[in-house]
């Protein structure tokens, strides 16, 4: 097996996993948690910043088509996007958005990691300064399975299982 191949069948892989996350949490734990660490929060971030990392660089970052207005300033001004301008109890995110959401990333795994140049020593991020492309792809498999942990384990508190995807 070649690298792009085994990098897009474990970016495919970690998607399904936050996928099951999304799709198995109960609505009253996709709420819950304390800011920034609500279910829905992590969950949104996870797949951004998926969707970020398989980018050349920065700059070559489309939005997702399906966003709201102003859902950046989510990290930058959370106060005012949570939850004052949504009614009491609806996330700025519903899961049927970060379901989309994630399918829609997960269509472009393929097509980006094709376009990529792997060999250079630049990850194409600032806060990265010293990865190179190959190891910041790996970082982010890390970085969504990590969260993937975190929603995972918050659904074993309740009993509520996700399969191992390979």
């Amino acid at each position: 097996m070649d690298v792009r191949s085994a990098l897009k069948e474990q970016h495919h892989s970690s998607l399904a996993m936050l996928r099951q996350c999304v799709v198995l949490c109960p609505e009253d734990l996709w709420t819950a948690g304390r800011h920034p660490r609500t279910y829905w929060r992590i969950a949104f971030h996870a797949t951004f910043f998926t969707q970020l990392y398989l980018g050349q660089d920065q700059a070559s970052f489309q939005t997702w088509p399906g966003r709201r207005p102003d859902l950046q300033r989510l990290w930058e001004a959370p106060d005012e996007i949570e939850p004052y301008e949504m009614p009491e109890g609806v996330p700025p995110c519903t899961r049927g958005e970060i379901i989309n959401y994630i399918d829609f990333v997960d269509g472009l795994v393929d097509s980006c990691l094709d376009s990529l140049d792997l060999d250079t020593d630049k990850s194409g991020f600032a806060w990265y300064p010293r990865t190179p492309k190959l190891a910041h792809l790996i970082l982010n498999i890390r970085h969504v399975q990590g969260h993937v942990g975190q929603l995972s384990e918050l659904l074993m508190a309740r009993d509520i299982d996700i399969d191992w995807v390979s």
